[in-house]
């Protein structure tokens, strides 16, 4: 009987630069991802170096059954690239690069595997900008972030991963390659089809490529640090932000006091550019100029503006780029929290929100997970796009309880009308809660659509719904 290895085998015959790590050479970080879940027992590793050996990979295991779990930087947090026990993980890693710059059509050709960081720092070298940024930017892989549709830090200002895209080359679950690598802003040439790829997290297809939208890179940053009292105050530091500032601003990050407190005081190498005394919250305000002669005075009205009005009772403003890196380095803080000196094992929520109601949400739910569970909370998030980012933990526990925080965060997310995934994607951790989010006809659809693209269910199995 012909065995999964016996098949890779004969695999790796006739595609000789395809590299296969099998039993103890599987390394750990391959096994799961940054969700805690833990790790998995895949039979194989395949690291391809192209499209063409993905395609006769995805066709051999099509043929076979056998399950198959596309994988980036393995950064995610909901298990969505944790590979299933007896399948192949499908590592991208070793499709990394740029291959094209055009800077007439301000586009950017890139492999799947490249990370996030490579991607932008290229983009600067052309003297453009990729607006997508996150934490994890240094690790993470781009066609993992164009799996989950990964929000970010300027959502506000260039929008979601998606946004970003112009085309992409997709590896169907039977072998099928679309070369969808459209360059073109404007393309109305039947449907969109690299829509369905984008945030469905390698369930539809395997994004190999992809043809990325650049902006100008900006001709001057300015940045504060502002200390509020009141959600009031935040909102109306939101409203004057956007009716001063307009299309420049381009981050608006809120760190509430219990989150401020675990970042400044706790996470090594974060300094407090300033003191919270008795605010509620700390505001992180972004804007991208054109230039420093002309916005750079309009950054500073404005900021003149809301402390005259007393909207701000204390801040701090960038004087240089180091400036800009430490005030970033206390929104960033947050991937250090897993570090056992710091808050070690929790559990992460990203919701989507009403904007004006995300701070009644941040106490409900606060009180609600110290009440039930003993349970601690942080919060913090990007709430010019209504994204609310929740750290939770139970002190000593080992392991969490999961089912137990998740079912108390979630149920008071639907009482909001809100959404169970902001950016993250759902993987397998966030599949019990998706009808919280999605009607009974939308989950139909989709099930009718993953069972069009892959009728044998073997292209990353078990995630996002059964």
């Amino acid at each position: 009987m012909t065995t999964v290895l016996d098949r890779l085998h004969e695999l790796q015959v006739q595609v000789p630069d395809m590299r296969f790590l099998t039993g103890p050479d599987i390394p750990e970080r391959n096994r799961t991802d940054w969700s805690f879940l833990p790790p998995s027992s895949p039979v194989a590793v395949a690291r391809p170096t192209s499209t063409d050996e993905v395609s006769k990979l995805l066709a051999a295991c099509h043929a076979d059954g056998v399950p198959v779990t596309p994988q980036g930087g393995l950064t995610g947090l909901c298990g969505g690239s944790r590979p299933i026990d007896g399948g192949v993980a499908l590592s991208l890693e070793r499709m990394s690069g740029v291959e094209r710059i055009d800077p007439d059509g301000m586009t950017m050709t890139v492999l799947a595997g490249t990370p996030l960081e490579t991607v932008q720092k290229a983009a600067d070298e052309a003297g453009l900008f990729f607006s997508l940024d996150l934490g994890a930017r240094g690790s993470c892989a781009i066609g993992g972030n164009l799996s989950t549709n990964a929000g970010g830090n300027r959502v506000i200002r260039y929008g979601m991963a998606r946004d970003l895209v112009l085309g992409v080359e997709v590896v169907l679950a039977d072998g099928t390659v679309l070369p969808m690598l459209n360059t073109m802003l404007k393309n109305n040439a039947g449907y969109d089809l690299k829509q369905l790829f984008l945030g469905s997290e390698g369930t539809l297809g395997v994004i190999t490529r992809a043809v990325l939208r650049l902006h100008p890179r900006p001709g001057c940053v300015s940045a504060a640090l502002c200390v509020v009292d009141g959600y009031d105050k935040v909102l109306d530091l939101l409203r004057t932000a956007r009716r001063r500032l307009g299309p420049m601003l381009s981050a608006f990050e809120v760190m509430w006091d219990d989150y401020w407190y675990q970042a400044t005081q706790r996470v090594s190498g974060v300094r407090a550019p300033v003191e919270i005394g008795g605010g509620s919250h700390v505001v992180l305000v972004e804007m991208q100029g054109l230039g420093a002669e002309v916005d750079t005075p309009r950054f500073e009205a404005w900021l003149e503006e809301v402390f005259a009005s007393a909207t701000v009772t204390d801040g701090a403003v960038a004087q240089s780029l180091g400036d800009i890196a430490a005030f970033w380095a206390t929104r960033d803080a947050a991937a250090e929290f897993a570090n056992p000196a710091v808050i070690g094992p929790h559990i992460s929520f990203d919701v989507g929100l009403p904007v004006k109601r995300m701070d009644d949400f941040a106490r409900e739910s606060k009180a609600a997970l110290e009440r039930e569970l003993g349970c601690q909370s942080v919060h913090y998030g990007h709430v010019g796009d209504g994204n609310l980012h929740i750290v939770a933990w139970v002190p000593g526990a080992a392991p969490q309880p999961l089912p137990e925080v998740s079912r108390i965060v979630y149920d008071i997310v639907r009482a909001y009308e809100g959404t169970v995934s902001a950016e993250h994607g759902i993987g397998t951790l966030k599949k019990p809660y998706l009808g919280h989010t999605r009607g009974p006809d939308e989950m139909a659809l989709m099930r009718r659509i993953k069972n069009c693209l892959d009728p044998e269910n073997n292209l990353n199995p078990g995630k996002v719904f059964d």
